[in-house]
C-alpha cells in the first residue's frame, strides 16, 4: 500500500482568485481538492489548510506553526503549498527544525484559476519528488527540486536558483 502524503496548505498565489470589479486578489479556499482531480492523483493525501495568507504577509508565528502542524504529523511525507516570495525564509525554519521527514515546498508564479498557472505542473513535481527523496526540507518549482539550503528567488527572472552551484 502505497505510503499517505500530508498537504499543508498556507495560501500564496497557488490559491488567490481574482476579483474582476476591482481588480483584486484575494482568497476564498484553497483549489487543491481540484487540482488534485483534474491531475488524476492516485496518490493517497490528506489535505489540512494551516492558513491562507500570501506569503509576503507571514509571521514568525505563522512559520512556526507550519514547523509544529509538521513535526506533529504523522505522515514522514510532507507536502507544503506557499507563496513564493518567502517560500525560501520557511524552507529555512524548516530545515533547521526538523530532519527525519521529507518535506517539499511548492507554489505557483501565476494564479491556478487564470488558466496558465505553473501551479499545476508545480504540484504534480511536487508529489513526485516528495515521494522519493530522502528525508530534508526541499522546494520543487518548475520540475526542479533544490535543497532548503541551497535556494533562492531570483527576483529578476521569476524562478528558482541555487545559490552555490557545483
Amino acid at each position: 500500500m502505497m505510503e499517505r502524503i500530508r498537504i499543508f496548505v498556507t495560501g500564496g498565489t497557488f490559491d488567490k482568485d481574482y476579483n474582476e470589479i476591482e481588480g483584486r486578489l484575494y482568497f476564498t479556499d484553497t483549489h487543491l481538492p481540484e487540482m488534485l482531480r483534474l491531475g488524476r492523483n492516485r496518490v493517497p493525501v490528506e489535505i489540512r489548510t494551516l492558513m491562507l495568507v500570501d506569503s509576503l504577509d507571514m509571521t514568525e508565528a505563522d512559520r512556526q506553526l507550519i514547523v509544529e502542524q509538521c513535526r506533529a504529523a504523522k505522515e514522514g511525507r510532507i507536502l507544503i503549498t506557499h507563496g513564493t516570495d518567502t517560500m525560501e525564509i520557511t524552507a529555512q525554519a524548516l530545515g533547521k527544525a526538523i530532519i527525519d521527514k521529507t518535506i517539499v515546498l511548492t507554489g505557483a508564479m501565476v494564479p491556478y484559476k487564470f488558466g496558465s498557472s505553473d501551479g499545476l505542473f508545480n504540484l504534480g513535481s511536487a508529489l513526485a519528488f516528495v515521494q522519493v527523496l530522502p528525508p530534508g526540507v526541499y522546494i520543487a518549482m518548475n520540475g526542479r527540486y533544490f535543497t532548503w539550503d541551497n535556494v533562492r528567488k531570483n527576483r529578476k527572472t521569476g524562478e528558482f536558483e541555487e545559490i552555490n552551484i557545483g
